[in-house]
């Protein structure tokens, strides 16, 4: 495990607001990278998606997409401890 120190300059009532809804644990600033990483891995995976030409997609090129997808899934659930 990696220890960071983060210093935030936030404007006062949206410090104030996510300290009274526990957003600026450890835990919850956890999470929400988490959360973000995996929206960020989803759009990369949709733009690659439109970036394909349509007529090369076979279903065994899908299915390769399908596998690799749950092998990034399944690592990043691993790496989470879920």
């Amino acid at each position: 495990m990696t220890t960071l120190e983060l210093k935030l300059n936030l404007p006062d009532e949206l410090a104030q607001r996510a300290q009274s809804a526990g957003l600026l644990t450890p835990e919850a600033i956890e999470g929400m990278l988490r959360e973000q990483l995996r929206r960020q891995a989803g759009e990369q995976l949709r733009a690659m998606w439109a970036r394909r030409p349509q007529e090369e997609l076979t279903p065994a090129i899908e299915q390769e997409i399908v596998e690799a997808v749950r092998e990034v899934r399944a690592e990043q659930r691993k790496k989470s401890g879920s």
